[in-house]
């Protein structure tokens, strides 16, 4: 039976009713408008408002958000875990959904824009790196203390994750099963298999300057893996050997090493917090754990670009 922790805010009806968790219209205010109300207020901020309503709450859907923790079990430890489970959630959101603008950016041959939104992207993945700093906190027997309440639940079942992985290219179909009873979420996933790479987006921009690739490469199944394609690794040499950073395609090289970078450090901290809190017991998952995590760190996104540094 689930104990019922202090600290459970789940949502709970009110006088108006049940939590509202529709998107609600906020109005606009333009700086005009902002100018003549610190005037009228003297500069202080608004503390009171019309009706049952907060700007702040309404524009975050606060209420909401914080409606969202469910721990499983009565252990302090566990709402550490859970909200920190949920924060790398928003940030895989936030990845993904960059990555696809960056690229549509590449194949509309804007690639100081998508450079500029790497940048930024590697900032997210070091912060989504950093949520290992505080999960890694937890003791073995802290852990412990909740892990059985997870049953077979565990984050290789995280069809966001999966999608972000997809999207950067690292196209594994079989691991679209695990959502296929989830009509809403198996469509999501499906999709973003189906779909070309931000790497894929990068390798066409190499061709369309000049880029003698394979053409088999350029016309591979985006829902396929991709082997690593000597043509690639070439263009890539050649553009650290003939370009600088004064090149819009020298920097996008660059930008797309900072985010590859990032996600094998979020892989290795990883694995080197699972064999603090557990060491080698098997995962939650059915997976063998710290060995199979091992076997992942091995993978790099953007092969190309880690093997051209091999011959520069």
């Amino acid at each position: 039976m689930r104990q019922s922790p202090s600290h459970d805010v789940r949502p709970r009806p009110d006088a108006d009713g049940p939590l509202d968790t529709g998107v609600r219209d906020l109005g606009r205010l333009d700086d005009t408008q902002r100018a003549a109300r610190a005037a009228a207020t003297g500069g202080c901020p608004v503390l009171t408002f019309d009706g049952a309503r907060t700007p702040y709450i309404d524009y975050q859907s606060v209420d909401v958000l914080h409606s969202l923790q469910q721990p499983r079990s009565g252990a302090p430890a566990e709402l550490t875990f859970y909200v920190l489970g949920q924060v790398k959630e928003l940030l895989f959101k936030l990845m993904y959904e960059d990555l696809r603008r960056v690229r549509d950016d590449l194949d509309a041959d804007a690639v100081g824009a998508a450079v500029w939104s790497l940048h930024r992207l590697r900032k997210v993945a070091d912060l989504l790196v950093n949520t290992w700093d505080v999960l890694g906190t937890l003791s073995p027997s802290e852990f412990n203390s909740f892990r059985d309440h997870l049953g077979d639940a565990s984050g290789l079942q995280s069809y966001m994750y999966r999608m972000l992985e997809f999207v950067l290219g690292n196209k594994r179909p079989s691991l679209t099963t695990p959502h296929a009873g989830v009509p809403h979420v198996s469509e999501q996933v499906r999709r973003a298999l189906e779909e070309r790479s931000v790497y894929d987006a990068a390798v066409a921009l190499l061709a369309r300057r000049g880029a003698a690739i394979d053409p088999a490469t350029l016309r591979h199944d985006p829902a396929r893996p991709r082997p690593d394609c000597p043509t690639v690794e070439q263009a890539w040499r050649d553009v650290y050997r003939e370009l600088g950073p004064a090149d819009e395609v020298f920097r996008l090289a660059e930008a797309l090493m900072d985010v590859a970078e990032a996600m094998s450090r979020w892989r290795a901290l990883h694995l080197l917090v699972v064999e603090r809190t557990i060491g080698n017991k098997p995962g939650t998952g059915g997976s063998s754990g710290a060995a199979w995590l091992r076997r992942v760190n091995e993978h790099r996104f953007f092969g190309e670009l880690w093997a051209a540094r091999s011959v520069l």
